[in-house]
């Protein structure tokens, strides 16, 4: 890591003047004490860093440094910023700056600014060029108007944002404000109307932002004053305008006249900026549904990890005061302007990939994909109130499902064993090739086949009834605990209690304990498959049956089969077009031959559990290999209501002979009555 130029001063003020204390840092620095405790924190985090011991800091405002530093800091700096020596990167970054900046700028205002050869500043300019690239920005040249930068006023924005961050956070303040017409008295005037931003929301930006915020602002109304104003702002923006910030940005802002788009933007900009503090969150109540996907993300990530967290009303607003400025960086396509760490550590990175499978509420909500480093934010934060109270990834039992036979019946099974082993962590459904390259750690493998070379591998079949569940449960329990309850006899147990305590109760005592070792596994299974109330013939009706003689095509039965789901409420019409799309890329809904059991994923559009079958007798070509008679399209309003009933279709499905009826019935009244025979346990 590198130091700030603010932080890099203060180091190196301590090690010149190892007696001053804080109050004198604070006074030459004009520093409040947040800024100074908070510069203090990050020269540790460079010392830890660079194997060197911390500084300590006395009630007195004094400081104990070790002798250690003082011989680093005479042959090294922390930071390549005095040196007056620039990198590539740094040169590339404030070629850019110049050009956000000013005007009519020529090769040998480069050269003389970045005190480099022509032919270095050449190279510079094309490098610069691969860093807009993926703005859509460019750089031209003409000799009337010199370099100057071409490409939408947004994306412009979104460059200047990167840029000024980069620079600040790795080359310094002092050379940005060289290369740009900013004065100190501007900078000085927007961090205090930033201030007032603060107190009338009543938040507190962190001080990584409060540093940056004022040169974004100032070098936004430099460009608006050279006439480069946003002229579409993207997107539909009542979200941005509807706001608190957007409030009180007209406010602050009402001396200087600027277009309602750039107002827009200034919004954005503060809206997307990470909170260090808010004492009343803004915009609550209009913000509610993001509250709600919050609360559900926590309960599909208890779910998978078998943890319950406590002091939940607090972790819902922790990672609200991060997810909602996260919301407008993903929506308007800010995000990059948040640098992480490269990587997960290496005890977070399970939990990293349970948060990745139990955001799809956030990104329903956000209408789109949350990058990858903002999952980092929420694997972090997640991860850290874990730890807090206690709970801890390694102690978990953790499994991963092989199953080579197809995306639905891979599903199938990794859902009946996530409720048949509630305790168990179950990682991931894998086929046989992804089993052979996964990387995180495991404790048993389920499979439907053998697999070699792993003695963890317990084999299975893929759709389980009552008995196998059973037997299952007995062996993988026996493995887990060595043992199995009903091997236990409640006499010797009695006999190794009386040797450590005094019993007041014995003959209650001895009732529970054979109640608790002697329980009905098998009953305790079956009961949690009675709790499940939706059977086949419940979720195929009779209305919800077609019948036709032939069909087009795939996509034209598609939609006919879909046809009573969709006028009955079950599902949005999307949900259609997502399965027409998504056939292309998963041939594994064959589940049968000439059987098949296309669905798309509960947020596509289900309202409500429920399947439609359409039998075509004379049969419709899904690929080169496969004519299908049968489909039954599967809206899964959750992981679990449709499951016993699914459970039941597969057992039809796999039955040769009453396919074959299924297929040649005539009339969707004898379909539905097969259907009723397969609706019992």
């Amino acid at each position: 890591m590198e130091l700030n130029e603010r932080s890099n001063k203060i180091l190196h003020e301590l090690v010149v003047n190892p007696r001053i204390t804080s109050t004198t840092l604070k006074k030459k620095y004009d520093l409040t004490r947040r800024q100074l405790g908070y510069s203090f924190n990050k020269i540790n985090d460079w010392l830890v860093s660079h194997n060197l011991p911390e500084i300590e800091r006395t009630r007195q405002g004094q400081f104990i440094i070790d002798q250690s530093i003082f011989v680093r800091m005479n042959g090294e700096h922390p930071s390549t910023v005095e040196t007056g020596v620039l990198s590539e990167r740094q040169r590339v970054h404030l070629i850019i700056l110049m050009l956000l900046s000013r005007e009519e700028l020529s090769l040998n205002h480069f050269t003389f600014e970045l005190d480099f050869s022509k032919n270095t500043i050449l190279n510079d300019l094309k490098q610069a060029q691969s860093f807009l690239a993926p703005y859509g920005v460019t750089i031209k040249y003409s000799r009337k108007t010199g370099y100057l930068l071409e490409g939408k006023e947004f994306q412009i924005r979104r460059v200047l944002i990167k840029i000024t961050y980069e620079l600040l956070m790795h080359t310094g303040a002092s050379k940005v404000k060289e290369m740009t017409p900013l004065s100190s008295e501007q900078l000085i005037r927007f961090k205090q109307q930033i201030e007032k931003f603060e107190d009338k929301l009543n938040i507190q930006f962190t001080d990584e932002k409060i540093e940056m915020m004022p040169y974004i602002l100032a070098l936004t109304l430099r460009r608006i004053e050279r006439g480069f104003v946003i002229s579409n702002f993207p997107l539909k923006h009542k979200d941005v305008s509807s706001t608190n910030e957007y409030q009180v940005i007209g406010e602050i802002f009402a001396s200087i006249d600027i277009p309602e788009e750039e107002r827009l933007f200034m919004t954005l900009h503060l809206l997307t900026t990470n909170v260090y503090r808010s004492e009343e969150l803004a915009d609550i109540d209009s913000m509610s549904d993001l509250i709600a996907s919050i609360e559900h993300m926590l309960q599909l990530f208890e779910r998978s990890a078998c943890i319950y967290f406590q002091d939940r009303e607090q972790l819902v607003d922790k990672l609200f005061q991060h997810i909602r400025p996260a919301y407008y960086r993903i929506k308007y396509g800010l995000t990059e302007t948040q640098v992480i760490q490269d990587s997960i550590a290496d005890e977070l990175k399970e939990i990293h990939h349970l948060v990745k499978r139990s955001i799809a509420p956030l990104e329903s909500f956000i209408g789109t994909e949350i990058p990858d480093n903002e999952v980092a934010y929420l694997t972090m934060l997640i991860g850290g109130w874990m730890t807090r109270q206690g709970e801890s990834m390694e102690k978990k039992i953790k499994a991963v499902v092989v199953c080579p036979q197809g995306v639905s019946v891979s599903r199938l099974l990794f859902n009946q064993l996530t409720e048949l082993f509630p305790e168990f962590i179950f990682l991931d459904s894998l086929s046989k090739r992804e089993y052979m390259e996964y990387e995180l750690d495991y404790d048993f493998v389920f499979s439907t086949t053998p697999l070699e070379g792993d003695e963890r591998v317990i084999v299975c079949q893929a759709i389980l009834n009552q008995d196998d569940r059973l037997r299952l449960r007995k062996q993988v329990m026996m493995e887990v605990q060595g043992y199995i309850l009903n091997d236990i006899h409640v006499d010797q147990l009695m006999d190794i209690i009386r040797n450590h305590t005094n019993i007041h109760n014995e003959k209650a005592l001895v009732k529970e304990l054979n109640s608790y070792v002697h329980c009905d596994e098998e009953s305790s299974i079956k009961q949690s498959l009675e709790r499940r109330t939706l059977h086949l013939d419940q979720l195929i009706s009779l209305d919800h049956i077609t019948v036709k003689d032939s069909v087009g095509s795939w996509e034209e039965a598609l939609r006919i089969a879909s046809e009573p789901l969709v006028m009955r409420g079950y599902v949005e019409q999307r949900y259609v077009d997502t399965m027409v799309h998504q056939t292309e890329r998963d041939p594994y809904i064959i589940i049968a031959p000439h059987f098949a059991i296309p669905h798309a994923a509960p947020e596509d559009g289900v309202k409500k559990a429920g399947m439609s079958l359409l039998r075509v007798e004379q049969g419709v070509s899904f690929s080169q290999d496969e004519t299908v008679h049968v489909i039954v399209v599967i809206a899964a309003e959750d992981k679990k209501k449709h499951m016993h009933g699914l459970m039941q279709l597969m057992n039809l499905a796999g039955s040769d002979r009453d396919r074959t009826r299924l297929i040649q019935a005539d009339e969707a009244k004898e379909i539905h009555q097969l259907i009723q025979t397969y609706s019992v346990e």
